[in-house]
């Protein structure tokens, strides 16, 4: 079940939300949205449903130890590493094994004897939630929870359990017991789950089209410029998909009294890589720069230890968004770039007009998301290729092969100016508190429901991309 289904928008999250509201008991509407984040994950993946319990059962049980262990460092530190160990060796057995076992039989030119494993949806998100929990617990910045069931809700909660935003349990520990949910909340977390349905159902499945239709056609028809408005294509496709399903989830989380942090500042906007990765899936830059970069010394230390760092960071970043290779070269094209502005571009950056830096940083994105979409390398290497040394587009070819691409190219400039904080603007210009102007705000959102929901009814099912990491 997917946030822009049918099933989910006229069932599911109606039903949800009137029974937690008529239970007056804070014990019994956890228990609701237990049960009801349950349901959510066993929808589509109810064979992994257990693995999930048994991972918060693995920090719920590793956490007590830890506690347990306050007065004894070694224990204490030993328990530490057999739980993170577990979380960790579960994620690599499920997320990587299959990598690592086809790449070998590549290698040593083997064939045949492995079967897939399935990749349980959105491993990655909650496995390091847990992670943060248990990091925290060990480190002394919260306290532990000993209701197992608590933990639970924390790490099931179905707004965010598949694709973040990665949520701290210091963030909500004192709202899972005691927080009060008011009309505003629900208000303004109904407000933004419907602009995240819209950038989703309306603009990144829109734009999607495009990029699917170009790498998804002969190779010979699309030339430099259609390789190039794909590229573009992708880039506000991942945005709006993923920014979108972050919206959902954090308007959802308000509804029910939760305030998760902000997962995107329009990073389109940005003025420079190092400035775009502040904006971008800042749940995971965050975690790692906490988690990773800063133990391992961050930038304070010698100029070797921090190249180091930060390459270790930037390919453990890739290689979280996925299994495959593609993803790797994707981290270590960020750590290249990110080593060079603070080396060698930085000065000469500060120095160049704002609309050179912004397309500097636009296209750095733009080629690093080729990288990121491509995982067949050849079908990347060709889509380069094409990007940067002039092929012809054959036009008849275009046309013939894909009529319905061309009315499709009106969401790149339409997307391009939604990613771009023009709707804050207006809204901060205008007065609070106008009831003409909150009128026109209600009638503006309501249209943009009633245009979500008519192109959800009339599209085919279209997953999230992030549900894949």
């Amino acid at each position: 079940m997917v946030f822009s289904s049918l099933t989910f928008l006229y069932l599911f999250l109606p039903a949800v939300a009137a029974v937690y509201f008529l239970i007056p008991c804070r014990a019994w509407r956890n228990a609701v949205l237990l049960v009801a984040s349950v349901l959510f994950y066993s929808w589509g993946e109810p064979r992994y449903m257990l693995l999930m319990i048994l991972a918060s059962l693995v920090a719920w049980g590793g956490g007590l130890a830890i506690d347990a262990s306050r007065d004894q460092p070694g224990r204490r530190r030993l328990c530490f590493w057999i739980t993170t160990g577990l979380l960790v060796l579960n994620l690599l057995g499920f997320k990587y094994l299959n990598l690592f076992v086809h790449t070998a039989q590549w290698m040593f030119h083997s064939t045949g004897g492995w079967r897939d494993i399935a990749l349980p949806i959105g491993i990655s998100f909650y496995t390091f939630q847990i992670l943060s929990y248990v990091i925290d617990l060990y480190r002394g910045e919260i306290l532990v929870q000993k209701n197992y069931f608590r933990l639970a809700l924390y790490v099931m909660f179905f707004p965010q359990m598949i694709a973040g935003p990665i949520v701290r349990y210091q963030t909500i520990e004192a709202e899972i017991t005691s927080r009060q949910e008011n009309w505003a909340d629900a208000a303004a977390g109904v407000r933004r789950f419907i602009l995240g349905l819209a950038k989703k159902v309306i603009l990144a499945n829109g734009v999607s089209v495009i990029c699917e239709t170009v790498y998804g056609g002969d190779p010979d028809v699309y030339g430099t410029v259609f390789y190039w408005i794909a590229a573009a294509a992708y880039t506000l496709q991942i945005y709006f998909d993923f920014s979108g399903y972050s919206d959902m989830a954090i308007g959802m989380g308000r509804i029910f009294g939760f305030h998760f942090l902000e997962n995107f500042d329009y990073p389109y906007i940005s003025l420079s890589v190092k400035e775009f990765w502040r904006r971008w899936h800042i749940s995971l830059s965050s975690w790692f720069r906490d988690y990773i970069y800063i133990p391992l010394g961050g930038n304070r230390c010698g100029k070797a230890k921090w190249i180091r760092n930060v390459l270790i960071v930037w390919a453990l970043t890739g290689f979280w968004h996925g299994a495959q290779w593609n993803f790797m070269l994707w981290g270590l094209y960020y750590a290249v770039l990110l080593l060079l502005e603070r080396l060698a571009l930085g000065k000469l950056l500060d120095r160049l007009p704002k609309v050179i830096r912004w397309f500097y940083t636009a296209f750095c994105v733009t080629v690093g998301y080729v990288i990121f979409n491509l995982t067949d390398f050849s079908q990347m290497l060709h889509a380069l290729k094409e990007m940067f040394f002039f092929a012809p587009t054959d036009l008849m070819g275009v046309i013939s092969a894909s009529a319905g691409l061309i009315p499709q190219l009106i969401f790149l400039p339409t997307g391009l100016l939604c990613a771009f904080p023009v709707g804050k603007a207006i809204r901060s210009r205008l007065p609070d508190g106008n009831p003409w102007v909150e009128l026109g705000v209600n009638l503006l959102y309501t249209a943009l429901l009633l245009i979500s929901l008519a192109v959800a009814v009339s599209s085919s099912y279209d997953p999230f991309i992030y549900f894949r990491f």
